[in-house]
């Protein structure tokens, strides 16, 4: 365990930079708080949960696969130093290591891992929540924990790559404070989760009915925002562009929530309306995903419900679906 204060933990930033690529919250010009490097403005490590995906880091929204030329096939070069990368929650790793087994599963996906094998990930935990609430402690899919309280940050390491990097940071010397952080953790209200397993329930064992998607769906405005900061979401598409020096093939983003998704080249449109979309957005993270994957791949970060202007979070529709099909009440009925 280290011990650090606020001007101790930028130093500690600073000579990462000499071996790792080190990207971390910080707060742009114009306010925004994102992933960024020391050069992009002010550490912004208090606050939580980055608006945009974290996983970001290791699927950009778009990269390229390779360039054609008259003469060659040039391939991305790899990655001149690995990457450091901080602000991850509980919740955040917890999604990180669900898309390490998707992008890991057979073909495996060369492009992630080029830069998430040898990535050096750090969690932010304790006191540094929205207003100084607190974010529970982890120890999975990190390799460092950064935890907060009024002292400043105490370092745990949880990987040998985590003990080689802080090596040579001073010591902790109080264990009373780590326990705080422990008995804080362990107070966390798991209401959420609850509500999650609820949800995932009543899509299994198919009880919502059509009308219910069909309201829904009303209220979808097409903005694609729920899966543009989803940690968990993995679709994208790929793009062919010409230019005089050859072509480009590209990968990025695509959305589930866009009409053309699923269209067939026949015209078909298997997911041909709003309600469809919104139901295979939620069924496939609550239920198709729990079935292939043994495991539901929401992992309650909030993202969805901060981002969506009609109120159609996951969080928010999972409210709506237990309360008006998953009481007692509603169960004797059908």
């Amino acid at each position: 365990m280290k011990a650090l204060s606020d001007g101790q933990l930028l130093h500690f930033f600073k000579c990462l930079e000499k071996d790792w690529e080190v990207r971390l919250p910080v707060t742009l010009p114009d306010g925004t708080r994102t992933l960024g490097s020391l050069k992009d403005g002010p550490i912004a490590l208090l606050g939580g949960s980055l608006p945009a995906k974290p996983t970001g880091a290791f699927f950009p929204q778009e990269e390229e696969i390779f360039r054609l030329s008259e003469r060659e096939l040039r391939l991305p070069l790899p990655p001149e130093r690995p990457l450091f990368v901080a602000g991850f929650t509980s919740r955040d790793l917890a999604s990180l290591l669900f898309i390490d087994r998707f992008f890991a599963d057979d073909p495996k996906d060369d492009l992630y891992f080029r830069r998430r094998q040898s990535a050096l990930v750090a969690a932010v935990t304790g006191w540094c929540g929205p207003g100084g609430s607190f974010i529970k402690m982890t120890s999975k899919g990190c390799d460092l924990e950064l935890l907060r309280d009024e002292r400043g940050w105490l370092l745990l390491s949880h990987s040998e790559a985590g003990r080689q990097a802080t090596q040579e940071l001073p010591e902790g010397d109080d264990p009373l404070r780590l326990e705080r952080f422990v008995a804080a953790s362990a107070s966390q209200s798991n209401d959420d989760e609850l509500l999650l397993s609820q949800a995932a329930e009543l899509l299994r064992a198919d009880l919502v009915p059509d009308s219910f998607w069909n309201e829904i769906g009303d209220r979808c405005i097409l903005c694609t925002g729920c899966n543009l900061v989803c940690p968990t979401c993995t679709c994208f598409g790929i793009r062919d562009w010409r230019s005089a020096s050859g072509v480009e093939r590209i990968r990025m983003w695509d959305s589930c929530q866009l009409e053309g998704f699923m269209r067939e080249a026949g015209g078909h449109n298997p997911l041909g309306s709003e309600a469809l979309r919104s139901r295979r957005r939620i069924h496939h993270k609550l239920a198709a995903d729990l079935m292939r994957w043994g495991e539901i791949s929401c992992f309650l970060c909030g993202r969805c419900d901060a981002t969506c202007p009609t109120g159609i979070g996951i969080v928010s529709v999972m409210k709506e679906m237990v309360a008006r099909h998953g009481g007692p009440a509603n169960q004797r009925s059908r």
